[in-house]
């Protein structure tokens, strides 16, 4: 049931980006940045942790999981360390996520030649 719940959601949040991208003047880069804050505001509210419990991978994979994700280190970060945890807490979270993407973009960039 797990795997199903996670494709669900992951498909309705793809559904939903899908949807305003044909319905709306948006950018993909103007979807993302929404989808990143709804994906904080939900963690604000501890909605999205009930997400991450009933769809699992499914939850973790969008991009509203980074929005959460830098959320929740935030907030840890406050709890542990004051006002500077705030800064070092959201990117505790999502270094290895950000690292992951840098070097796999880089090794990209010599397998693939741009087009004009």
């Amino acid at each position: 049931m797990l795997y199903f719940n996670a494709f669900l959601f992951a498909g309705l949040v793809c559904m939903i980006g899908q949807i305003i991208l044909d319905k709306t003047k948006l950018t993909p880069g103007h979807i993302t940045v929404i989808f990143v804050v709804v994906g904080a505001f939900l963690d604000v509210f501890d909605i999205y942790d009930k997400f991450v419990l009933w769809a699992g991978g499914g939850a973790l994979v969008p991009i509203t999981s980074f929005g959460h994700m830098l959320t929740h280190g935030a907030i840890m970060g406050y709890n542990e360390q004051g006002f500077m945890g705030l800064f070092v807490g959201a990117f505790d979270l999502t270094s290895a996520g950000i690292c992951a993407a840098i070097i796999c973009a880089f090794f990209m960039s010599l397998v693939f030649k741009p087009r004009d």
